[in-house]
């Protein structure tokens, strides 16, 4: 669930109809819609809004518009708004994001960003797209996204920040690469002709030249210096006196301007600008809330004048704010949502924070800070816009009630994209008021969690249990709690690989959380599931995804039913029910939505195994493809290496060794340098298919025993004519998987014992293994589980068909072992040297070797540059590298790769596909 957007911060500003107009300006933004960015940057009141508003209405081209502001200082907040504000582009705009932004803990803002930038492709027209405010976006993370999205714009698209300071973008890259249009404050200052037709056309003022002149002169051209000069003078009968006293810097300017624009309001008038000052914007029902007008409770007089109407409600009294030029800023054409202007609003913020910090009855507003705060608390409560009631009750210092809008009702704030905001109000409690509430402790513990602040989380839930301990009574709230912090040690247990504490404490939390507490419930079971399946217990991984499922579904969680979709699937895999799990696994894609999310790369990955099992190879690499792309946007997983290694399997299936052994170099690289331990069997496996393909056993063996591979380990001892030990190792093999209850597993160590029968002379017992794993393969229809053993299972299937004991299925495994006969007579011919083309086997590829021992990151950096032609000198003064380190680079490189010379390097680099 997502709370409520405010559709205000996506309405371009309305326009002044005697808005002064800036061709000059204009001229230049216009001609800088063919690059990539525009920045219009200058302190606060300059005109920058106003400017950009402006133009995009006059450019021509469709543009969306986000208005930011404090609460967007969260990566989930500030992408939920930033997908909004892109639908005015393009009403038909995919929501496949929508679904990440969903979930209970979201991607990374740089994994959002990749799915945005796939989603801004469908859009085909060009537009615009400003950011307004941009200074209010303090998060690093955040920064980074729009750095990513910058450096991955789509032609179509022209990205417009409006700032008041912009410290942390690329914009030295961007203006080398004559990608960026600045305009910057010098830019904004109005000439003297544009200050004469401001005060002659904005402010009802006939000033002289030379009174423009003096004034354009003391502000330096400061468009609110000049509004806040011009309102102060319409009650000046000698404008030329005031003018000539009229001195000071920015600040005391502002001070002395609105003191005069403030106190010659009326007495209801300053109660009404500082009660409504604490609202980022205000509506008329939200102030008449506020000021609790209309219901009898507090008499307010919004102004004694004749403009003013004494029983006026708030929406009256915007509009004449409006009328009187008074800082106040339409957010909409139909005038019902405004806010003040950033600088008056700022000042009178400070004003009434003065009157209660000295303890004085706040005259105008007549309330306490605090007070006004609640007020509208209530009223965004009651209107839905719950993470606005939590603003102001934290800034009410309403501990009890932000701790009530925290916890949500059914679902915290922390699940519905709000954890910055939360985690913030959180740091800024006093321990002892934080220290005595342990549901604020556990929230905070998952809040922790959720923004990857890992090392502080169980000091939280130490915390909180110590004051749960101390409760005798344990009520249904306290076991809740107790339940929640078990499941966030669970979720602590995932990240570390522990099956054995995350089924523990995933018990423990489904035996305490209420009933009704859906979300961690449903979050929890799929954890279960997930800790039974490193376990390898498939029947009970099974059951819990089935659970989380069912319950994720009924409740409407589209990301948890998606997750749990996947994992029941790859159970069914397992369980070698492939026409099940591929029905599980399109159920998945339906609720990956269109385009797809980034985690359903996971479901077109197994689609992939299965249609390779069924021997169709296209289609097999197609559903890999799909999934690469995909998998390469999850950060910081291991999935793009798993689908790498499968894509290299698939190489080998077709013959191409060197093009595989390049696929796993590129994997293993990439698992060793991001330490993805997990897929590291995985690829040795491959691995020794290559290398036993290659003829080098004896490294393929080396590989084997270092991971640990029970069926490669056979395979290699095979290959070096010990059947006896092949068969120990299989029969060792075979005894844990059945007790495991893994069917695949099984299958395919009875496939690897009929080849070791086979080898070891005894062909009836490799006979009966053969047809013994048939009959189990049969209603799954697995082929490449037989046709990747060459020619033992071929003879084998041959015997079994010639004896009678066929049919249309084995007759499909035996078609697909005669095509994998051509396909290894073509390999071994391609692997063959032409001194060495009569041999009968293929010659030993030494430089295979490594494909053990990857290059580092630094070392491929030397060869891409050796690629290039660069001298040693070259790439130290290039890298910044001493010239022997560059030099003893080049001998690793050389080692690894076994060569002897540069050419030779770079010549083998191409054949791994290095670069």
């Amino acid at each position: 669930m997502i709370n409520p957007i405010i559709a205000t911060k996506l309405y371009i500003p309305a326009l002044r109809s005697n808005v002064v107009l800036r061709p000059r300006l204009i001229e230049r933004l216009n001609e800088g819609l063919h690059r990539k960015l525009t920045v219009i940057a200058a302190s606060a009141g300059f005109g920058k809004t106003t400017l950009a508003s402006g133009w995009i209405r006059s450019c021509g081209r469709t543009a969306c518009w986000l208005s930011l502001d404090e609460g967007d200082d969260d990566p989930v907040a500030f992408m939920i708004y930033l997908h909004a504000a892109l639908m005015a582009a393009a009403p038909n705009f995919s929501d496949g994001m929508r679904k990440l932004l969903q979930a209970p803990q979201p991607p990374p803002i740089e994994a959002l960003v990749r799915v945005l930038l796939n989603e801004i492709a469908s859009i085909t027209h060009p537009f615009i797209i400003v950011f307004d405010d941009f200074h209010e976006i303090e998060n690093k993370s955040i920064h980074q996204a729009v750095t990513l999205l910058i450096e991955h714009l789509p032609p179509q698209m022209h990205l417009v920040i409006v700032a008041r300071e912009l410290q942390h973008l690329p914009l030295a890259r961007l203006r080398v690469r004559d990608q960026l249009t600045e305009v910057r404050a010098a830019d904004l200052r109005f000439t003297i002709s544009e200050a004469t037709e401001f005060f002659e056309q904005v402010m009802g003022l006939s000033l002289t030249t030379e009174h423009v002149a003096m004034l354009e002169d003391r502000t330096e051209g400061w468009i609110a210096g000049m509004q806040l000069a011009g309102l102060s003078m319409q009650g000046h009968a000698d404008a030329g006196s005031f003018i000539r006293s009229f001195t000071g810097s920015h600040s005391f300017v502002l001070d002395y301007l609105v003191e005069e624009v403030l106190q010659k309001q009326p007495a209801g008038i300053q109660a009404f600008l500082l009660s409504t000052s604490m609202l980022d914007r205000f509506c008329g029902p939200l102030c008449d809330a506020v000021l609790r007008l209309g219901n009898g409770e507090k008499e307010t007089n919004p102004g004694a004048n004749s403009e003013a109407n004494p029983e006026a409600n708030g929406q009256t009294t915007l509009e004449y704010l409006e009328r009187a030029n008074l800082f106040i800023v339409p957010l909409d054409n139909e005038r019902r949502w405004y806010r003040y202007h950033h600088l008056f609003g700022n000042f009178l913020r400070q004003r009434l924070a003065q009157k209660q910090q000295v303890n004085l009855s706040v005259e105008a507003a007549g309330e306490g800070v605090n007070e006004l705060h609640q007020r509208a608390s209530k009223w965004y409560e009651q209107h839905g816009f719950v993470l606005e009631a939590f603003h102001h009750a934290a800034a009410a210092q309403d501990i009890e009630g932000a701790a009530k809008l925290l916890e949500g009702e059914g679902m915290s704030l922390i699940f519905r994209g709000m954890v910055i905001p939360a985690l913030k109000w959180l740091n800024s409690l006093p321990e002892r008021e934080l220290g005595a509430r342990p549901s604020l402790l556990v929230l905070h513990a998952s809040a922790m969690l959720m923004t990857g602040q890992i090392s502080g989380v169980e000091q939280k839930l130490l915390a909180a249990e110590q004051l749960l301990q101390a409760d005798a009574f344990q009520d249904v709230n306290t076991r809740d709690l107790i339940g929640h912090t078990a499941s966030i040690r669970a979720t602590l247990a995932v990240s570390k690989h522990q099956p054995d504490m995350i089924l523990a404490q995933s018990r423990r939390a489904l035996d305490y959380l209420h009933p009704d507490n859906h979300p961690v419930r449903t979050a929890t079971t799929w954890t279960l599931g997930y800790a039974h399946q490193l376990q390898g217990d498939y029947g009970a991984a099974g059951r819990a995804y089935a659970e989380a499922l069912a319950n994720s579904e009924r409740i409407g969680h589209v990301i948890i039913s998606f997750m749990a979709a996947i994992g029941l699937a790859s159970i069914q895999e397992a369980e070698n029910l492939l026409d099940t799990a591929a029905g599980t696994y399109r159920h998945a894609l339906k609720l990956a939505g269109e385009p797809p999310l980034p985690a359903a790369g996971v479901a077109y990955l197994g689609l992939a195994r299965i249609y390779y099992q069924r021997n169709d190879l296209n289609a097999a690499e197609q559903y890999a493809k799909i999934a690469l792309p995909l998998s390469q946007q999850l950060e910081h997983t291991d999935r793009a290496v798993e689908v790498e290694v499968f894509l290299a399997r698939l190489l080998l299936a077709k013959g191409d060794v060197s093009g595989a052994a390049a696929r796993l170099a590129k994997a293993d690289h990439t698992a060793r340098q991001h330490q993805h331990v997990l897929q590291m069997p995985s690829i040795a496996a491959v691995q020794v298919q290559v290398l036993l393909r290659q003829g080098n056993s004896a490294a393929a063996a080396r590989l084997a025993a270092k991971n640990e591979l029970a069926i490669s380990g056979a395979k290699c001892e095979l290959a070096q004519g010990n059947s006896a030990a092949a068969l120990a190792i299989l029969e060792l093999r075979r005894e844990y998987v059945e007790a495991k209850g893994q069917p695949y597993d099984r299958l395919e160590v009875s496939v690897a014992q009929a080849v070791a029968w086979h080898e070891h002379g005894d062909r009836a017992k490799a006979a009966a293994m053969l047809t013994e794993a048939l009959v189990f393969a049969e209603p799954g229809g697995y082929v490449r589980v037989f046709a990747d053993e060459g020619l033992p299972i071929r003879k084998l299937l041959r015997e079994i068909v010639a004896r009678g004991a066929g049919s249309s299925y084995r007759d499909q495994v035996l078609a697909a072992c005669e095509a994998e006969e051509q396909i290894g007579k073509q390999s071994q011919e391609g692997n063959l040297g032409q001194e060495g083309k009569d041999r009968t086997k293929p010659r030993p590829i030494q430089a295979s070797e490594p494909l053990i021992e990857p290059l580092t990151g630094r070392e491929l950096e030397v060869l891409q540059l050796i690629e290039q032609g660069l001298s040693n000198r070259q790439i130290s003064e290039r890298l910044f590298l001493a010239l022997s380190s560059v030099k003893g680079h080049n001998r690793n490189i050389f080692d690894k790769l076994q060569v002897k010379r540069r050419t030779e390097a770079v010549a083998r680099a191409r054949e791994l596909g290095l670069f």
